[in-house]
């Protein structure tokens, strides 16, 4: 069965069993339910389909990466190039090697952080219960070192599959990266990268891949240490309750918009501002959580961006400090 074409546009070449899609509207691939269209968005079928795709895709388009989009925004005027969709595929996960009451557990890039969180308590292990309190998918986490309630995901990381541009995948150990605050990147060749998560200038999509190489996470295998699976989940539904009593989870959000400056909480900082329900457009600063933006009714991705730019420059004139975005502003403005 060829790869299956959906809209009007050249295809990519045949022999391959994803699905194409043309002018995909990203609205409904990322959290915020705002933003433009992306040129080209391929699902792939599974990982040796992904393998394909590289394989017979121009050198010269841009790529990118999405899993659940609950990090990302694409501005209104889209974005060139294709996105690739993990979480239609990369979707296994598996108990692995156990020695001494350890255990690990492999996890593709399309999983989504609960599951993981539930399969580790499942099978009596700890230490990944805080996954539950992260909505995106494992290759957004790897990515960004995204934590929460006291854990990181890289401290559970004792190696990582990745791709290529080529096709090729390699594997990896903490070793190769530079870990730190929500923030990866590759020792060798991330220095661009890395610049660019720091900046909150408004990057170009391609800054978001490591160079020179372009490789993507596509499965992590995490070490855990025994536990008891019944308390592991009275941890998990702990965590979950404070998450729904503290976070506007009813609307459409990022999760945290700003990393919280050393010593401080960029929401309290938000919030110092009288920035709280603040609106532009369909956009609000939540009366929840000052941290998050929320999507209060037909918000454009320019609201949301507005938002993010207004809360910054107040905490910079009242506070003098400078709030980095941890959320991801790729595309172009309409």
């Amino acid at each position: 069965m060829g790869m299956k074409v959906v809209g009007d546009a050249m295809r990519v070449e045949a022999g391959l069993r994803g699905e194409m899609r043309y002018n995909e509207p990203m609205a409904r691939h990322v959290s915020w339910r705002a933003g433009g269209v992306v040129d080209r968005a391929y699902l792939p079928a599974d990982l040796a389909d992904l393998r394909g795709f590289l394989r017979k895709l121009p050198g010269t388009e841009p790529v990118c990466f999405v899993g659940l989009g609950s990090n990302l925004l694409v501005r209104d005027g889209g974005l060139r190039g294709t996105v690739v969709f993990t979480h239609w595929a990369l979707r296994q996960i598996r108990l692995e090697n156990e020695s001494g009451g350890h255990g690990e557990i492999y996890a593709e890039a399309g999983v989504a952080g609960p599951k993981v969180a539930r399969f580790a308590a499942l099978h009596g292990l700890a230490g990944a219960e805080f996954l539950a309190g992260i909505p995106g998918t494992i290759g957004g986490a790897l990515a960004m070192n995204a934590g929460c309630y006291g854990g990181e995901t890289w401290d559970i990381v004792t190696r990582v599959n990745t791709i290529d541009r080529s096709g090729a995948l390699h594997e990896r150990t903490p070793a190769h990266y530079r870990v730190g605050y929500r923030t990866v990147a590759l020792k060798a060749e991330g220095g661009r990268r890395k610049d660019a998560m720091k900046s909150n200038a408004k990057i170009h999509p391609s800054s978001f891949i490591p160079p020179p190489s372009e490789e993507w996470f596509v499965a992590a295998t995490f070490r855990l240490r025994p536990g008891d699976g019944e308390e592991s989940r009275k941890k998990i539904k702990e965590l979950l309750t404070r998450r729904i009593a503290s976070q506007p989870l009813g609307q459409p959000n990022a999760g945290s918009v700003f990393r919280n400056p050393p010593g401080e909480y960029a929401a309290r900082l938000i919030e110092a501002c009288g920035l709280k329900g603040h609106a532009i457009g369909g956009a609000m600063i939540s009366e929840k959580h000052a941290n998050f933006i929320v999507n209060a009714g037909g918000a454009r991705a320019a609201d949301i961006e507005a938002l993010i730019d207004a809360a910054q420059s107040a905490v910079k004139q009242k506070f003098g400090i400078e709030l980095e975005r941890e959320v991801r502003i790729i595309g172009e403005a309409a």
